[in-house]
């Protein structure tokens, strides 16, 4: 169940934002019950109290429509700065638009524009998901012997990271003349969807030997698939992306093989700092980039509460 962003924006009001600050950013976050993104919002908040900046989130529950109004609100509203973490990746010129129009800075999150070059006013905070999804699949291989049957688990299709994930495997199983992708499909990040997708998977009895989910929910949702299924999870090699708490327990426990940390407290750490510069009229990189990390069972638990 998404909270509502009057919940939020009453929370940050009392607990966050403290006495009349001098700055005031307004965020429009694509989901907030997703749970990568419950970490970023957390970090953004952490870093608004250090920092006292006053700091109003909206949850954009997964409509572009609704997260492009946000964005016009926060335009309409005279905020010192726009943080978004996209809904949809190709549709982010209308927001793009509005806030420059006001010259209002605007930096994205996680998720930003595809491909598109930035206008001035604009930042976008981020990692290389091609590193994601090369430094995946380079551990699935090396953990497959280079062969056997991978099926890759997509997020959203808006969103570039899945084509650019998807494609890092895809890339390597192509270099590895034993390895087979038979099949790709969508389950939007989503642990539920993914736990339906792996079992339809199960069904055709095509054999698997590894699931690249292009986040650690899904991977979680093939795992307990597997399970409910009566498959030994550590017969089948599982990755995911994020290392994400709950992906950490599960790799602890011998199911999930490999994750890759993308780090979302430094993103939505270094956001808040990117639209507070932004805001004193500072320059700032078109892109800052948050560098992926592969995580194994020999280095998790440095990555523990990170």
């Amino acid at each position: 169940m998404r909270v509502k962003a009057l919940a939020i924006g009453v929370a940050c009001a009392v607990a966050l934002c403290g006495p009349a600050s001098a700055t005031t950013i307004g965020a429009s976050i694509s989901h907030f019950d997703e749970n990568f993104l419950t970490l970023i919002i957390g970090a953004m908040k952490a870093e608004a109290q250090r920092t006292g900046t006053t700091i109003a989130f909206e949850d954009a529950a997964g409509d572009t429509d609704r997260q492009i109004s946000q964005v016009q609100n926060f335009v309409s509203q005279h905020v010192d700065a726009i943080v978004v973490n996209a809904v949809d990746s190709s549709a982010t010129r209308k927001m793009t638009e509005a806030a420059t129009a006001a010259h209002i800075p605007l930096v994205y999150v996680n998720r930003g524009p595809d491909g598109a070059a930035l206008p001035a006013g604009v930042s976008f905070v981020s990692s290389d998901e091609h590193v994601s999804g090369r430094l995946q699949g380079e551990a699935l291989a090396k953990l497959l012997g280079g062969k056997g049957n991978v099926v890759i688990m997509e997020g959203e299709l808006s969103d570039q990271a899945t084509r650019l994930r998807t494609e890092g495997v895809v890339k390597v199983a192509a270099e590895h003349p034993g390895m087979k992708v038979i099949a790709v499909q969508p389950a939007d990040y989503s642990r539920s969807k993914a736990i339906d997708l792996m079992n339809n998977w199960l069904s055709t009895g095509d054999h698997i030997d590894a699931v690249a989910a292009n986040n650690d929910e899904m991977a979680i949702g093939a795992i307990l698939a597997l399970q409910g299924a009566r498959v030994d999870p550590r017969s089948v090699v599982v990755a995911g992306v994020d290392a994400t708490p709950d992906g950490l327990a599960e790799m602890a426990k011998g199911r999930l093989a490999v994750t890759v940390f993308q780090d979302a407290k430094s993103q939505g750490r270094v956001a808040v700092d990117t639209a507070l510069r932004m805001a004193r009229g500072e320059t700032v990189p078109n892109h800052v980039d948050v560098p992926f990390e592969l995580v194994t069972p020999d280095n998790m638990n440095s990555y523990v509460g990170r």
